[in-house]
This record gives structure tokens, sequence and C-alpha cells, in this order.
């Protein structure tokens, strides 16, 4: 019989960890997730009724990748945004998503969600600042600056990886047959990989990387100065989402049946609690302790004597 007290994650749980939790982490993933679903399902729908297949970015996707021309940016300026949502190589979208999920929670540890979304948003903009400034300023990027695009999330993940790494430079992180290392060495070790790689394919990609790793850099460092670059930045919302309906409270006392709690119906009782205690942090992460009403301080305070 299982231990009274054990919990097991199910897949059920760890995807709704991932995509459905209410913190900007889960939001971003969640984001990204449902265009590059979009854009793969558009794109094969586009191919089978025209037998038409673009070889680099689909015909959705051209319109939400950032050019390098900048006449084709005038006619396009939201793709200084969307470029940072759009993945159009699974495998693409799941080194970054990977990166984004640790590489946020470590973030998330000192610094509020709020800042993350911000480093996210700002990081992808500098990325892209970086890729046009690039393909129409070296002569070497000339007879291809008319048709390049960028697309993907990592400069965003990027400067965040980059900001906490300058935030924290010496928490260490366990890599798979790596062993533990520090961040600051983890993120020098990325940047030098973008800067040796710019020659060797992908340049505007690369470049990218750099402009968010440059912002990550700057706004940490100017962070731990006393000087917060987003202070006056307004609060960004994302709606929210449920699974499965309403979650009940967590209670252990015994049902109005009068049997007692079996493993599965504690298990299930303790997730719901999990669950308004995540819900709990987030607010507070966002707006801080005293926004939360008489019922959420209390129970913060049973939970927080529990344990």
């Amino acid at each position: 019989m299982q231990g009274f007290n054990q919990f097991q994650r199910t897949p059920s749980d760890i995807l709704k960890q991932v995509f459905l939790s209410k913190n900007i982490i889960s939001r971003l993933i969640l984001i990204n997730t449902a265009v590059f679903l979009i854009v793969t399902i558009v794109s094969t729908l586009t191919w089978l009724f025209t037998g038409n297949s673009a070889w680099v970015v689909s015909p959705l996707g051209r319109w939400l990748a950032l050019p390098s021309n900048m006449g084709t940016l005038a006619l396009r300026p939201w793709t200084i945004i969307t470029y940072m949502f759009l993945h159009e190589g699974f495998f693409h979208l799941f080194f970054n998503m990977i990166l984004l999920y640790f590489g946020g929670i470590i973030f998330q540890e000192y610094l509020s969600s709020v800042k993350l979304l911000w480093t996210y948003l700002i990081g992808g903009i500098s990325g892209a600042v970086f890729f046009v400034l690039a393909f129409n300023v070296f002569p070497v990027f000339e007879d291809v600056s008319s048709q390049a695009m960028a697309l993907g999330a990592s400069a965003s993940v990027l400067a965040i990886v980059v900001a906490i790494s300058t935030y924290v430079p010496d928490y260490t992180v366990h890599l798979f047959l790596f062993g533990r290392i520090k961040l600051k060495y983890l993120a020098l070790v990325m940047i030098l990989i973008d800067v040796l790689s710019i020659q060797s394919g992908n340049a505007g990609g690369h470049i990218a990387h750099l402009g968010g790793a440059l912002w990550g850099f700057l706004y940490a460092f100017y962070l731990k100065k006393g000087n917060d670059l987003y202070g006056s930045f307004p609060k960004i919302k994302f709606p929210k989402f449920s699974w499965g309906g309403k979650t009940d409270k967590f209670s252990t006392s015994r049902p109005a049946s009068g049997r007692p709690m079996n493993d599965d119906e504690y298990n299930k009782r303790r997730h719901a609690s999990q669950a308004e205690i995540d819900k709990i942090l987030d607010k507070i992460s966002v707006s801080g302790y005293s926004s939360l009403s008489k019922e959420e301080k209390e129970l913060l305070f049973k939970s927080s004597n529990k344990n």
C-alpha cells in the first residue's frame, strides 16, 4: 500500500504544471506551442490543397516572421513581436521551451513573474533590432537582406537566462554529463557558441541571440545597482485558464459519509490544496502580499504551519 503522505505526479499533473499553471512561464509556453500547432496545421492544409510547400517558412509563417528588409518590416510592424512566438520546427520549439521552463524557474526564485515577462518581450525586441540592423549594415548580407527572416524565441529565452545569470552568477545547476556548473559559466558558454557560430550558418539567428543576451545582461546589471528599468512599465495579465473545471478546496477531515479517506482521495485533495497555494503565490509575485484576501492569507498561514 502507498504511504499516507506519498504523492506521485501523473503525466496529466506534469502537463498541467507546464502548460496550465497560473504563472507567466506556463502562459508563454502555451502561447508558443499554440502558435506552432496553428501554423503547422495551416501549412499542412495549404500543402494538401495546393501542393505548395515552402522550403524554409510556410505562407502563414511569413506573416509572423521578422523580415530584415526595412520596407517589408514597415508593412508588417507586428512581426517584431510575433516572431518571438513562432517556431516551424518541433525540436526548435522543444529546446527553446525546455530552456525557458528551467531558466524561468530560477529567474522567478529571485525576481517576479512580471519582470520575467518584460525580459522575454524586450529581449526578443532587442534581438529583432540586432537582426534587422546587421542585415542592413554589414555588406556580407547584401545579397540576402531582401529575403531573410527571423523566427523563434531564442533571443527572448537567452535574455532570461543571461539576466538571471548576471543577477545570481554563482547559482549552481546540475547538467547531465557535465555535472555542477555555475550559471555565469553556462551563460558565457551559450554566448560564445553564438559568436563562434555566426559564420557556420543561420547568421541572423545567432546575431539575434546576442541582442537578447545583451538586454538580459544590461537589465540585471542595472537592477543590481538598484535601478529597475521596468519600474514604470505597466503590468500585463494573461487570461485565466482552467483544466477540468473548478478545483475543490483541500480538507483532511472525514467525509460526510463517515468513512475514512483512502490514499486516492487524500492525494486528490492534497493536489487541490497545492493548486490553491500555487495560485496564491503567483498572486503575491505579481501584486504583493497585501493584495491577498483574508481567506487567502489564512490558507497560506495554515499551509506554512503544516510544513
